[in-house]
C-alpha cells in the first residue's frame, strides 16, 4: 500500500496548508508499477531528430530534450501542460558534434545549469555548463570522463539526486556501471564502483531510470523491446538489486532507447528510434475492468469508507459502490454493487451526494438536466428510487456536473457549452424542483469543456476539473458567490490520464480522487508536505 497517510497536513512553517494545490502530488495506489501501464499515445520527435536515442524531462515536466545520433545534438521541447508530453512544441537545438559524433545520453542536474552527454563515439560522459538553466542554447562544453574501461559502447546515463553517483548502461557489457563522485556533479570527481549484469532480463540494454528514494531501478533494451523493474534492498547500490517484473512495449516500440518517469511515478515514458516518437504510458490507479466500468466521476460517503463510481458504458447507466477496508485508501476497495440511472439518464456524467447520504443527484447530458434520487437507507443505493429531474436547457445544453452549498439551498450546474458555472437558488433546501436561476460564472478563461465542479465546504474554494487534464482553484471573496470567484491556482496532473471525469476532494482538503475516462482508473492525490 502506497498511499501515504496525512494524519496533519502542514507545510514548511507550520500552517495548514489543505486545500492548496500547491501541495498536491499523486500517491497511487500502485504508483511506480509498471504491471499497471496504460498506453495514452506518441508524440513525434522525427523533424527534429530521425534517431533518437536519449529523453530527459524537465523536474517540473514543463520542458522535454531529446538526443540522438542523426542530428549529433540535444533537441528541446515545451509541454504546455507539464508532463502532457503529447502536447509539445519544438523550440531550439544544441549540437555536440565537436565533443561526439554519436551522442547516446542524456542527463541535467536538477537545477538545469549542468547538461551531460553520453558519447557512443567517444566512449565517454560529456559535461557542459548552461550560463541560463534549462536554455541549451547557452550550454558550453566544459571537460569529460572516460568509461571506455567499462564499456566501449555506453548509452544512457543517470545521477543520484545529490550528484553522488553516476550510473552508466554498458551495452557491451550488457550491464549498468556505478562511479562515486567525490565532489558533487563533476564528473572529473568520478571512479569506478561496481556493475550490475542485466544480460538475464536483457541483452541490449539501452535506458536506465532510478526512483527518486534508490529503491527501483528501470531498465529498457532494444532485445527484449521491455521494460526492467528491479528492486534494490539498499538505496542506489546496484549490487542489492533483484529483478521483479517486466513490461512489454512490443505493441507501441520494437526499438526503445531511454526511458523516464514523472516524480511520483504515475507517469512513464519510453523513447524510441523505430516510429522517432515518446511513447507515453500512466501508471496506478485503482482499476475498474473487473465490472467494466467507463468511469464518469467518483464519490464518496462522508467518512470515506464508502466509494461510489457513475459509469456510462453504452449498456450500462449506473451507480458502483464499492466498500474500503481503510478510510480513503482506494487500493482497499471492494465491489458491493450497483443501481441502474438509465431509466433517467443514457449519459450520466456528474453525480453529487447530500452530507448525510439520504440523497444523490446525477447531472447527464442526454436529457439535459439534474436528477434526484431519494436513499430510504443512508448511502446505500440499493434503497435509491427516483425523485424529480430539473432541466438545464434554459441555460446550458450540455451539463456536465452538479453541487450544492452545505446547506442545500443553493445548487451549481457546470455547464459545457458556455463554460460557466450557473448558481441556482431553492426555496426548499435539496429539492431541485424549487430550483431557480440566479446567476453564473464564466471559466472560459482557465478551460473548455470543463468537467467536474467542488467547493469546499465552508463554500470560500471553488476547483474546476478541466479536459486539459488540470484542476484549476478560484477564491471566492463571498463564500458561495461564484461571482466573485477568482482564480488563484492550477494543478497539472498531466502523467495520470489524458482523459480526466470525475474530481472528489476529501471533506477536510487533504486529498482528492480523480476518475480517469481513459483507463477506467481512480486516481488518489495528497495535499501536504512529503
Amino acid at each position: 500500500m502506497l498511499a501515504k497517510k496525512l494524519q496533519q497536513v502542514v507545510g514548511n512553517a507550520g500552517e495548514d496548508v489543505s486545500w492548496d494545490l500547491d501541495y498536491a502530488y499523486y500517491t497511487g495506489p500502485d504508483a511506480w508499477d509498471i504491471s499497471t501501464a496504460d498506453f495514452q499515445g506518441t508524440e513525434y520527435v522525427g523533424g527534429q531528430e530521425a534517431f533518437p536515442l536519449a529523453l530527459y524531462i524537465k523536474p517540473d515536466g514543463t520542458a522535454f530534450y531529446v538526443a540522438g545520433s542523426f542530428g549529433d545534438d540535444v533537441n528541446q521541447y515545451s509541454v504546455s501542460v507539464p508532463w502532457r508530453l503529447l502536447i509539445s512544441s519544438y523550440v531550439q537545438n544544441f549540437s555536440v558534434s565537436a565533443q561526439d559524433t554519436s551522442p547516446t545520453g542524456l542527463f541535467f542536474k536538477p537545477d538545469g545549469t549542468v547538461m551531460y552527454v553520453t558519447g557512443g563515439s567517444g566512449d565517454d560522459v560529456n559535461q557542459y555548463s548552461l550560463s541560463t538553466a534549462w536554455d541549451i542554447s547557452t550550454a558550453s562544453y566544459a571537460q569529460n570522463f572516460s568509461v571506455s574501461a567499462q564499456d566501449t559502447s555506453p548509452q544512457n546515463l543517470f545521477f543520484k539526486p545529490d550528484g553522488t553517483a553516476m550510473y552508466v548502461v554498458g551495452y557491451t557489457g550488457d550491464d549498468i556501471n556505478q562511479y562515486s563522485l567525490s565532489t558533487a556533479w563533476d564528473i572529473s570527481t568520478a571512479s569506478y564502483v561496481q556493475n550490475f549484469s542485466v544480460t538475464t532480463e536483457e541483452a541490449g540494454p539501452t535506458g536506465l531510470f532510478f526512483k527518486p528514494d534508490g529503491l527501483r531501478m528501470y531498465v529498457v533494451g532494444i532485445s527484449g523491446d521491455e521494460v526492467n523493474e528491479y528492486s534494490l534492498s539498499t538505496a542506489w547500490d546496484i549490487s542489492t538489486a533483484s529483478h521483479v517484473q517486466n513490461f512489454s512495449v512490443l505493441s507501441q516500440e520494437n526499438s526503445p532507447r531511454s526511458i523516464f518517469f514523472d516524480p511520483y511515478g504515475a507517469g512513464m515514458y519510453v523513447l524510441g528510434t523505430t516510429s522517432d516518437d515518446v511513447n507515453v504510458y500512466t501508471i496506478g490507479g485503482f482499476s475498474l475492468s473487473a465490472q467494466s466500468l467507463s468511469a464518469n466521476d467518483v464519490s464518496f460517503k462522508s467518512d470515506g469508507t464508502v466509494m461510489y463510481v457513475l459509469s456510462n458504458t453504452g449498456t450500462s447507466d449506473d451507480v458502483n459502490q464499492y466498500s474500503l477496508s481503510t478510510a480513503w485508501d482506494i487500493s482497499t476497495a471492494s465491489y458491493v454493487q450497483n443501481f441502474s440511472i438509465a431509466s433517467q439518464e443514457t449519459v450520466p456524467q456528474g453525480i453529487f451526494f447530500k452530507p448525510d447520504g439520504t440523497k444523490f443527484y446525477i447531472c447527464g447530458t442526454s436529457g439535459d438536466d439534474v436528477n434526484e434520487y431519494s436513499l430510504s437507507t443512508a448511502w446505500d443505493i440499493s434503497t435509491a428510487s427516483y425523485v424529480r429531474n430539473k432541466s438545464t436547457s434554459g441555460y446550458d445544453s450540455i451539463p456536465f456536473d452538479v453541487a450544492f452549498k452545505s446547506d442545500g439551498t443553493v445548487m451549481y450546474v457546470l455547464g459545457a457549452f458556455f463554460d460557466s458555472v450557473y448558481q441556482l437558488d431553492l426555496s426548499t433546501a435539496w429539492d431541485i424542483s424549487t430550483a431557480t436561476l440566479d446567476t453564473s460564472k464564466s471559466i472560459g478563461s482557465q478551460t473548455t469543456s470543463p468537467r467536474k465542479v467542488v467547493f469546499k465546504p465552508d463554500g470560500t474554494l471553488m476547483y474546476i476539473l478541466g479536459s486539459s487534464e488540470e484542476i484549476f482553484r478560484y477564491s471566492l471573496s463571498t463564500a458561495w458567490d461564484v461571482t466573485t470567484a477568482t482564480h488563484d491556482q492550477t494543478f497539472s496532473y498531466g502523467a495520470s490520464d489524458g482523459n480526466p471525469y470525475g474530481l472528489f476532494f476529501k471533506p477536510d482538503g487533504s486529498g482528492f480522487y480523480i476518475a480517469g475516462g481513459n483507463n477506467d482508473r481512480i486516481y488518489s492525490y495528497a495535499i501536504g508536505e512529503q
